[in-house]
């Protein structure tokens, strides 16, 4: 046995793809840990992955843990470079794709036009049979057209089908027969069944979920099947874990049957590192904050938890419904605001930052790539908030001519100076992602006061302490490591899968919701079972979806395992009414009925524990590069320190203005805030009052 745990996590996103990798001492617990950023690669991202892991110097035949996120999925959707698919599908049932759903959000445009569906009709098919919404079969399946419609498919180019039938989440048995059919006449294609993804009712959105899954599934096949041959070629003998939507990683069998549960892994992971950070630094109520080159995300957990929905849709927005995807995604709100987000000026002299970005090619005109607009990373540059001749960690030259260039044909539009269109994109881009955290928490009736802010991302430190003097939080939280947090917080994710079933009880059948908690554990523990998780380390939570009876949506209220008793039920509904009145402010004293139940299963595979940093006894004096005057935009200029992020130790404190230079991101630190390093070397910034 080696003397050492080595752990290693790779994110591939847009532009980069991270690597964080953790060397446990197994004698002295002491940890070492190393960051590393090298470009996507795409088509091949596989690429990008062995690329850093090179550039990172790690062997991976010492590796004990390896856990992978990427954009792979979501890219396949949203730039259509999906498989051509067909849809099966219940007699009678062949538009709703096309029906969709009314509630469009531009309701007062008469010339609105749905979002064109990823099947189109004539590739859409139906067969015979029905089940009724409690499961019981009302017509047999007939399969007397399968093969004709296997023999237009495969004319037609297909090479992944659907098969979603009428209310298969209550019994899946004609889906399971008509899927085995398919396999038996086509063996070659890909085949994806609603019921293999959701258990979920609502027809239309399973129709989409089954579609989505199907569109992605051999593009996604085939990537992880490259990654895993190249990560054997390099060495690698252990199990490749996969980041999902829902926070947790799973296994590469499992994640390549339904890639679709990795759509959102990227941004899982690092709101669920936040979760894990707040747990370790005792602070279990957090608001996070992930700002990326072309979009900021954020999500709201409390008491440690991260909330976990099905309602999630790609490609919505003000003028377009976009798609649905039922399955367990961290419950976020994203806009098109990062560091390669454009400002520009529209017709009536109003001035916009994004949602349209630079990306990586050209990139902000401080790149010096041609890049000719201004962004919000060229206003930063301007106003001395990163340190020119440090941009990028000191990799890259900024190209100031550009940046000059830019903002000063922006500032002629705006009829005033550069520095103030400088100000102006920094204000308003703030204000665009304190809108976007009020969503997720004022909104849904939180109090940010109550909350600690973790920013993180190359863009979070940057901004964090301006949104979170907005907010009025208790203090905000730059995690070391921020700007790999995605892929940091990988490795303190356990395996982990949630289970929707959707079926109807009165709020009082203490019998019939004890059965179905029940019969989804079983399921849970022989699922796991099968990949060698015992039962004694499996972690099973329950949630029962409750609304009061007759209205359409539910609220989750979580409710103990193991027998369901009456005190347990009422319980349960007590905390129902507590957390509907929080959601929309009113309860009512009505009957309230069951929905279904959500099953969390989740086991420890390899999950990393901090370790403190060591102290060596330096003194703050050596952590200072020096001194520059700083535009903070919204409080004037003012001289302030700039610090070395890597110099920096455990009880180390000062106060602002300053500015922490990190190789990854730089932390702007306004007057009057106070700054301390706390064990494990996070930057803890308490918000004046």
């Amino acid at each position: 046995m080696s003397d050492t745990i080595s752990r290693v996590a790779t994110d591939v996103g847009g532009t980069f793809t991270d690597l964080v990798y953790f060397e446990t001492d197994r004698k002295t617990g002491r940890q070492t840990v190393r960051t590393e950023k090298s470009d996507t690669t795409p088509p091949n991202f596989e690429q990008g992955v062995l690329d850093v892991l090179r550039k990172g110097g790690v062997s991976l035949d010492e590796v004990d843990f390896f856990a992978h996120g990427t954009t792979v999925v979501i890219n396949a959707l949203t730039e259509r470079k999906g498989a051509r698919t067909g849809l099966i599908t219940t007699q009678g049932f062949r538009d709703v794709l096309e029906i969709a759903r009314g509630n469009r959000p531009d309701f007062f445009n008469l010339s609105y036009e749905k979002p064109a569906p990823f099947v189109e009709r004539y590739l859409r098919r139906e067969v015979a049979g029905r089940m009724d919404y409690r499961g019981n079969e009302t017509a047999p399946l007939d399969l007397t057209d399968l093969p004709a419609i296997i023999g237009a498919f495969k004319a037609d180019g297909v090479e992944a089908i659907a098969v979603c039938l009428i209310h298969a989440y209550a019994n899946p048995s004609h889906e399971q027969a008509l899927a085995a059919a398919i396999h038996d006449l086509w063996p070659e294609v890909s085949v994806v069944a609603s019921h293999q993804i959701t258990r979920e009712w609502r027809e239309y959105e399973r129709s989409s979920t089954a579609v989505l899954s199907a569109y992605v599934q051999p593009v996604a096949e085939r990537y992880l099947s490259r990654l895993e041959q190249g990560l054997d070629g390099e060495g690698y003998a252990g199990r490749l874990y996969i980041m999902q939507s829902n926070c947790g990683v799973d296994s590469l069998a499992s994640t390549k049957a339904i890639p679709i549960t990795m759509v959102e892994s990227g941004p899982a992971s690092g709101f669920w590192g936040a979760a894990e950070l707040g747990r370790i630094i005792g602070e279990p109520n957090v608001l996070a904050l992930d700002i990326g080159g072309t979009t900021a995300k954020c999500s709201l957990i409390e008491n440690g938890q991260v909330r976990i929905k099905t309602d999630y849709w790609i490609e919505r927005d003000r003028k377009s419904a976009g798609y649905p995807i039922m399955v367990p995604v961290v419950d976020l709100v994203e806009i098109g605001n990062g560091g390669g987000s454009i400002a520009w000026v529209d017709d009536f002299g109003k001035l916009h930052v994004g949602p349209q970005s630079a990306g990586a090619m050209p990139g902000p005109a401080a790149y010096g790539r041609g890049g000719i607009e201004a962004t919000t990373t060229d206003a930063n540059l301007a106003l001395g908030r990163i340190n020119r001749d440090y941009f990028c960690g000191g990799s890259m030259i900024a190209d100031m001519t550009a940046v000059d260039a830019a903002l000063g044909e922006l500032a002629k539009k705006l009829g005033t100076s550069p520095i103030e269109a400088a100000r102006g994109i920094v204000r308003i881009a703030n204000a665009n992602m304190v809108n976007a955290l009020k969503l997720v928490s004022l909104n849904r009736g939180y109090d940010p006061r109550d909350f600690t802010l973790v920013v993180f991302g190359g863009g979070g430190a940057m901004h964090g302490v301006a949104l979170g003097q907005e907010l009025g939080v208790k203090k905000v939280v730059v995690p070391r490591g921020a700007p790999v947090f995605s892929a940091w917080g990988m490795m303190m994710s356990d395996l982990r899968r949630d289970y929707f079933v959707t079926r109807l009880l009165d709020g009082t059948d203490t019998a019939g919701l004890d059965a179905l908690v029940a019969e989804m554990s079983a399921h849970a523990r022989d699922q796991f079972g099968k990949e060698g998780i015992a039962d004694h380390d499996l972690t099973l939570a329950p949630l029962v979806k409750v609304r009061y009876r007759n209205q359409e949506h539910s609220v989750e209220v979580p409710i103990p395992a193991g027998t369901v008793t009456a005190e347990r039920l009422a319980a349960m509904v007590a905390d129902f009414h507590e957390a509907y009145e929080r959601e929309y402010t009113y309860r009512l004293d009505t009957p309230v009925e069951i929905v279904g139940v959500h099953l969390i299963a989740s086991a420890e595979v390899g999950k990393l524990e901090m370790a403190a940093q060591p102290r060596t006894g330096a003194v703050l004096a050596d952590a200072v590069k020096g001194r520059r005057e700083v535009d903070y935009a919204t409080e004037g200029v003012h001289l302030a320190t700039i610090y070395d992020a890597e110099k920096l130790e455990p009880g180390m404190a000062f106060a602002g203005p300053a500015v922490i230079e990190d190789p990854g991101t730089t932390v702007v630190v306004h007057p009057g805030n106070r700054v301390s390093i706390d064990d494990f070397g996070n930057t803890h910034i308490e918000i004046r009052g």
